[in-house]
């Protein structure tokens, strides 16, 4: 149990440096998410009462908390592991409340404004953002946070003394 924290919490930083630009390719996107979830109805509460999402008041600021201060984390490189775990469980759920939906054509939310709005195809248009979130945070956890990091500066720091 001990290595596994070690391993969130010390992450290995003799990775490359442009790891930088998959950790603020993906903080970004999560803060600006996070932000619009308060800024604009149907992008939080709207959004996830049509969805049928469980508390939706509740599960909206949660969200939308989450991506902005993990979102952030994630571009300054601190506790990277350690939030890319909720923003990988984060996108799978995304996926798994709408993509089905908009498959069998019984989505809530407005459709995509051109063919191909239900199906397969429609899918893979539209599952584009979550997937590349995902897979960013997934790369970010298994590769840690890189040099460039407040992790790396943390573990510098622990390893001089």
């Amino acid at each position: 149990m001990k290595s596994i924290w070690n391993w969130f919490i010390h992450p290995t930083v003799n990775t490359p440096r442009a790891i930088i630009l998959i950790r603020f390719m993906a903080g970004t996107v999560f803060l600006w998410e996070g932000i619009m979830k308060f800024v604009f109805v149907n992008q939080g509460v709207g959004r996830f009462t049509k969805l049928g999402i469980p508390f939706p008041v509740f599960s909206a600021t949660f969200v939308g908390w989450l991506e902005i201060v993990g979102g952030s984390l994630l571009i300054v490189g601190f506790l990277t592991r350690a939030i890319a775990v909720p923003f990988i469980i984060e996108m799978i759920v995304a996926i798994l409340s709408t993509k089905p939906r908009l498959y069998l054509g019984t989505f809530p939310l407005p459709l995509p404004p051109v063919p191909p709005q239900t199906g397969f195809w429609a899918v893979l248009h539209e599952v584009r953002s979550e997937y590349a979130q995902m897979v960013c945070s997934l790369f970010v956890l298994i590769t840690g946070p890189g040099p460039w990091s407040i992790d790396a500066w943390l573990n510098s720091k622990d390893v001089r003394q």
